[in-house]
């Protein structure tokens, strides 16, 4: 019996930019936060923002996400949560 196993390419990231809505004044935690819980297990969200987010990146890692932050040409970082495989 020959059981064909296939895989499925990875989805391209989600991607939020919050520089507007802070530029605004606004708050961006709400809405990252309900991004992150809309990831499926394997998925990845790219988070651009105009500075590092430590602590944002130490309380996901916390919670099982990697975390991988570089920064943009443009001067803002772009940080890569990754919700790990169930």
């Amino acid at each position: 019996m020959n059981a064909k196993v296939t895989m499925s390419a990875p989805r391209p990231p989600r991607q939020l930019d919050v520089r507007p809505l802070m530029a605004e004044g606004g708050e961006p935690f709400p809405k990252i936060m309900a991004a992150i819980a809309a990831l499926q297990p394997g998925d990845t969200l790219a988070l651009i923002t105009p500075f590092m987010p430590s602590p944002l990146i130490e309380k996901l890692q916390g919670e099982g996400f990697e975390a991988r932050p570089e920064r943009r040409h443009d001067g803002a970082w772009e940080t890569r949560f990754r919700r790990g495989d169930a």
